[in-house]
């Protein structure tokens, strides 16, 4: 959620920075919601800084460049998989009508459409279909609510009603701040937590004389280190037990899930086995949980990006100051050797 990126701060910028590093011997780790009070407009003026075209220009530049790697990418691993399927599905499909003389293929055309309608409104039709677990009792139904106001909206499941579809509209409108604000408090507790860890563990490094930027690095190492054991490796076994998934199919549906991209080919409690009446509510809590630590380590990405970038900006600045006067000095050089040899000859 991007209300809850900009409240969920962690304090980066002293990883790379060893002056303010220095004046601050325990973690910062902040994820206060308070706004900023600006006296004035004049003193607004001076305090915020707004990027420069040049730089958005840049910046778009190279997330086009990066979703053109990535579409390239995509495209060399997917399309002859795609590709593959396509033509296997043509092959099944004429072998049934040429071993089925009592079937043409525009009765099959219309069978599998109403296949598909099924499966995309979440109704996986195999075997009997009446003893299947409904997709809208209250358990999911509180599982899809939880994924509309997050805004992953995994799409196994959509409303198909138009008062469903109508209703959905005004709830996520509603619900999506009011899960922002719920994000942001439970990321400034969760800090609280997390920063009184680290403190000891900086204690321990203070003692042993480790600067503070070794110290800052370890100490957000730790943070990210802890924080994917327990909200990455350890649901992604449960699942792995509880789902039948692979390894990998784990991992990939917990990361898909905590970034809110939910592309929903994967979702834990969407299969037709007999789950647990808890199983789904407790899936969204941990998702809550999940995102806020996932906001705290995108923000934190975007602070040391934004401290790199100044860090550069500056020994260019120092690097061009630097040329200038070892100009200065050449030319000067020069100029008085020239006088003190005219001199001479004179």
């Amino acid at each position: 959620s991007p209300q809850a990126r900009r409240g969920f701060f962690l304090a980066a910028p002293d990883l790379l920075d060893p002056k303010s590093a220095a004046q601050n011997s325990k973690p910062r780790l902040s994820f206060s919601t308070k706004p900023t009070v600006l006296a004035s407009r004049v003193e607004s003026d001076t305090t915020i800084n707004v990027m420069k075209w040049k730089t958005v220009s840049t910046i778009f530049l190279v997330v086009v460049l990066y979703l053109i790697i990535g579409a390239t990418v995509f495209k060399t691993l997917e399309q002859p998989h795609e590709i593959s399927q396509r033509t296997t599905i043509v092959i099944q499909k004429q072998t049934f009508i040429s071993q089925h003389s009592c079937v043409n293929s525009t009765e099959l055309d219309e069978l599998i459409q109403q296949i598909v309608a099924a499966i995309n409104a979440g109704i996986i039709p195999l075997g009997n279909t009446s003893n299947q677990i409904s997709h809208w009792d209250l358990g999911s139904s509180f599982f899809f609510a939880g994924t509309v106001i997050t805004t992953i909206g995994f799409g196994n499941i959509s409303p198909r009603t138009e008062g469903g579809k109508i209703f959905c509209i005004i709830y996520a409108l509603l619900g999506i701040p009011l899960f922002g604000f719920l994000l942001a408090g439970v990321g400034d507790q969760l800090g609280t937590i997390f920063g009184k860890g680290i403190a000891k563990v900086e204690d321990t490094f203070i003692k042993w004389n480790v600067s503070q930027t070794k110290i800052r690095i370890i100490s957000t190492i730790i943070f990210i280190l802890f924080g994917c054991v327990l909200f990455v490796a350890l649901p992604a076994i449960i699942f792995k037990h509880i789902e039948g998934w692979s390894a990998l199919d784990a991992i990939y549906f917990v990361v898909i899930t905590l970034t809110t991209i939910g592309f929903g080919d994967y979702v834990a409690g969407g299969s037709d086995i007999e789950y647990l009446d808890f199983y789904k509510p407790v899936v969204w809590f941990w998702i809550l949980v999940g995102l806020a630590y996932f906001a705290a380590v995108l923000s934190m990405i975007g602070d040391w990006l934004r401290v790199i970038s100044k860090k550069t900006k500056e020994e260019v600045r120092d690097f061009r100051s630097g040329s200038s006067e070892w100009t200065v000095k050449i030319y000067a050089k020069k100029k008085k050797k020239k006088k003190k040899l005219s001199v001479e000859i004179y």
